[in-house]
C-alpha cells in the first residue's frame, strides 16, 4: 500500500467515526511557542487541549506536516527523519481508552484497512510510577481484542509517558503500538522491546493528569487523546521493507542523487544518501510553508541553513561539482513532484523555494573552499581544533559547529566544543536543546501568554492598515513566542518613526478603552464575506472562530484569545524591518 493511499484510508476510517478532517497546520507554530517547528500534532492544537473548544467539535482527524530536529543525529538510519507526516485522531474531552484502543486495532488489523497480521503486533503500557498507577486499563483494552499477555510489555515514564510540554499542564500514558517488520522469520511468541526488529508504529497517549507547579499529577477534568501514527514508517511496514528510504516517498530523491552524483549507493556513501534525501525534502517544506521563513543565523531560518549546508556538504562527499548546476534545486523539484497534490502550496510557492536554495547555495560555496583550507591548515598545524578556530570556521567561513564536529571526526581530532559552546553562546545562536524547548512553562501558561499576544497581534494590523490609511494590507505570517510577536505585512517601504509611534499609539489606546472580544463560530465563507481578516496562503476549516474587538477588529483566528484588551497590559514595537521583496515584519511585545 502506498504512502496516499494509506493516508486516505486513515481519514476515511476516523470520518466514519464521527471525526471532522482538519488540515495539515502550518510547520512554524502560531499557538506554541514551546518549539521551533511543529513537531507533533498536538502542536497546533495546543488551545483546545487546555479547554477551549474547537469549531469542528470534540473528535478530529489530521495528517500533520511535522519536523524534528532532534532526530537530525539519527539520519542516515534505516527509519529516521527530520521531516515527517503524522496521521493523526483527537478526542478533546470525548472518548477515551476503550475506544481509541478498539478503533486503533480494528483498523490495523481489519482487511477492510490495512489487513495487518495480529500475530506480528505487540504493545507497550505504562508500568507505573510515584506519580500514576500502572495503566492495568490499557493493557486490558488490549487483551479484550485479542492481544496475549505475552506480548504486552510495561515500560516506565521514559518509554510510556507524554508530556507536559514543559513544566506544567496536561500529561499521562500512552500505549504504543509495534510491528514485527522481518517478513523472513516468524515473529516471537514473546514480545522484547529491546529487540529492533519490532518497529514503533502507531502511539496512543492518554491526557489523563494535570502536573502542577509543585510537581503534583492531578486528575484532569477533560481528558483527552492524542494519538499519532507516522506515515512513512506505517507504509515501510505495509510494502513489506525494513528500509524507510525504499518507499516512494523517498525514492524518486534518491535515484536523482545518483543520476546526480553518478554513483550507486554503497555501505560507504548510504548515510550521504539519506541525509541529502531528508534534508532537502524538510527544507523544501520550510521554504514552501505558508509561513515559510528564508535561510538565516536566527530561530527557524538557523536550522534551515543548518539542513541545506549539510547537503551540500554531504553532496561533496559524493563528488559532485556544486559549480556544475543548482544539485538543491534539482532535488526540491522532485520533492514538489512527489507532494503536489497534497500539498499545492509548494508547487505555488516554487520560485520563492528555488531562489532561497540557490541563493544559499551560492553564499556557501564562496566560502566553503576558504573554509576547507583553513580546516586543513589547523589540522595540520595542531592535534586540537580549538574553540578559537572552531568559532574562526564558524563565523567566517559559515560552517555550523555540527558539520565543523563532521570533519574533525573523519580526521580523528578533538574539538574543544565547550570553549566553542561559550563563543556560541554569545552570540545567541541556537544549540538543538534549544531549539526544540524554548519555553520552560506549561501548555497552560504558554496559551494564557500566546492568547494576549494573539489578540496583541490582530489590533496591530487594523492599526497599521489605520495609521498607513491602506485598507489592502494584509497579514502575510505571523510567529509567537513567549517574549513577543511578529507581524508581517504587504508594504512597498520603510515605516518612518512617526509612523510607528502612531501604530503604538493606536494599538494602546484600543487596550486602555478595556473592550470585550466576542469569539462568533460561524462557516468559513460567510465570515470572508462579513468582512473578517484571514491570513493569506492559510487553509481554514469548514467552520472557524471570529473574534471581534468591539467595532474595531474581526479576525479569523483558530488560536486563543484574551477576553478584554485590559488584560494585555503595554504594548511596544521594538522593531520594523523588511522580510522579503514587498513585505514588511514588525516584532512587538506586551509589558
Amino acid at each position: 500500500m502506498k504512502a496516499k493511499e494509506l493516508k486516505k484510508k486513515y481519514i476515511k476510517f476516523f470520518k466514519e467515526k464521527g471525526h471532522a478532517i482538519i488540515e495539515s497546520a502550518s510547520l512554524i507554530p502560531d499557538n506554541d511557542p514551546t518549539v521551533l517547528f511543529t513537531t507533533a500534532g498536538m502542536h497546533p492544537l495546543v488551545p483546545f487541549l487546555v479547554g477551549q473548544p474547537h469549531p469542528l467539535g470534540k473528535r478530529i482527524v489530521d495528517a500533520q506536516r511535522c519536523i524534528r530536529t532532534q532526530d537530525i543525529d539519527e539520519v542516515g538510519d534505516d527509519i529516521h527523519t527530520t521531516f515527517f507526516e503524522m496521521l493523526g485522531n483527537w478526542s478533546l474531552g470525548d472518548y477515551f481508552k476503550k475506544e481509541a484502543i478498539e478503533w486503533s486495532y480494528e483498523f490495523l488489523t481489519s482487511k477492510k484497512w490495512l489487513g495487518l497480521d495480529s500475530k506480528r503486533i505487540s504493545i507497550t503500557c505504562f508500568k507505573g510510577d510515584k506519580d500514576a498507577p500502572k495503566d492495568n486499563e490499557a493493557s486490558e483494552i488490549w487483551k479484550s481484542v485479542g492481544i496475549p499477555n505475552e506480548r504486552i510489555a510495561f515500560l516506565g515514564k521514559k518509554d510510556n509517558w507524554w508530556g507536559p510540554a514543559g513544566e506544567t499542564g496536561p500529561c499521562g500514558p500512552d500505549t504504543e503500538m509495534f510491528y514485527w517488520s522481518p517478513n523472513n522469520i516468524p515473529a516471537p511468541k514473546k514480545f522484547n522491546p529491546e529487540d529492533k526488529r519490532w518497529v514503533e508504529i502507531w502511539n496512543d497517549v492518554f491526557m489523563q493528569y494535570n502536573k502542577t507547579k509543585e510537581g503534583k499529577f492531578e486528575p484532569l477534568k477533560q481528558k483527552n487523546v492524542d494519538t499519532g501514527m507516522g506515515l512513512e514508517r506505517v507504509a515501510m511496514v505495509l510494502q513489506g521493507k525494513t528500509d524507510l528510504f525504499e518507499i516512494e516517498l523517498f525514492k524518486p530523491i534518491i535515484n536523482k542523487i545518483k543520476t546526480i552524483s553518478g554513483k550507486d549507493i554503497t555501505k560507504a556513501n548510504k548515510q550521504s544518501f539519506r541525509i541529502i534525501t531528508d534534508h532537502t525534502k524538510a527544507a523544501t517544506f520550510i521554504l514552501g510553508d505558508e509561513r515559510g521563513v528564508p535561510p538565516s543565523n536566527l530561530d527557524q531560518g538557523y536550522i534551515l541553513r543548518r539542513y541545506i549546508r549539510r547537503s551540500l556538504r554531504h553532496l561533496r562527499l559524493l563528488g559532485v561539482d556544486l559549480l556544475s548546476m543548482d544539485t538543491t534545486v534539482e532535488l526540491a523539484k522532485v520533492v514538489i513532484e512527489i507532494y503536489k497534490e497534497d500539498y499545492p502550496l509548494l508547487k505555488q510557492k516554487k520560485d520563492f523555494i528555488f531562489d532561497e536554495l540557490k541563493k544559499e547555495e551560492d553564499k556557501f560555496q564562496k566560502t566553503l573552499d576558504k573554509g576547507l583550507k583553513e580546516f586543513r591548515k589547523m589540522v595540520d598545524k595542531d592535534s586540537q581544533i580549538t574553540a578559537k578556530e572552531a568559532f574562526l570556521l564558524y563565523q567566517s567561513y559559515g560552517f555550523p559547529i555540527e558539520m565543523i564536529e563532521e570533519l574533525a571526526k573523519e580526521k580523528n581530532v578533538p574539538i574543544d566544543t565547550k570553549g566553542f559552546n561559550k563563543e556560541f553562546q554569545k552570540h545567541q545562536e541556537l544549540s538543538r536543546k534549544g531549539a526544540e524547548q524554548r519555553f520552560k512553562g506549561g501548555l497552560s501558561e504558554a496559551s494564557e501568554i500566546t492568547s494576549k499576544l494573539h489578540t496583541a497581534t490582530h489590533i496591530l494590523g487594523e492599526a497599521i492598515r489605520s495609521v498607513l490609511k491602506n485598507p489592502d494590507i494584509k497579514q502575510k505570517g505571523s510567529n509567537i513566542t513567549s517574549e513577543r510577536l511578529r507581524y508581517d505585512f504587504n508594504f512597498d517601504r520603510k515605516l518612518t518613526e512617526e509612523e510607528l509611534k502612531a501604530i503604538e499609539d493606536e494599538v494602546n489606546n484600543i487596550i486602555k478603552q478595556s473592550i470585550e472580544i466576542k469569539k462568533q463560530e460561524m462557516p468559513t465563507e460567510k465570515a470572508i464575506k462579513s468582512g473578517a481578516q484571514a491570513e493569506f496562503g492559510t487553509k481554514y476549516p469548514p467552520k472557524v472562530w471570529v473574534y471581534q474587538i468591539g467595532n474595531y477588529t474581526k479576525d479569523i483566528c483558530m488560536g486563543p484569545h484574551a477576553s478584554n484588551t485590559s488584560e494585555l497590559g503595554k504594548f511596544k514595537i521594538i522593531k520594523e524591518e523588511s522580510s522579503s521583496a514587498g513585505i514588511r515584519r514588525i516584532k512587538a511585545i506586551l509589558e
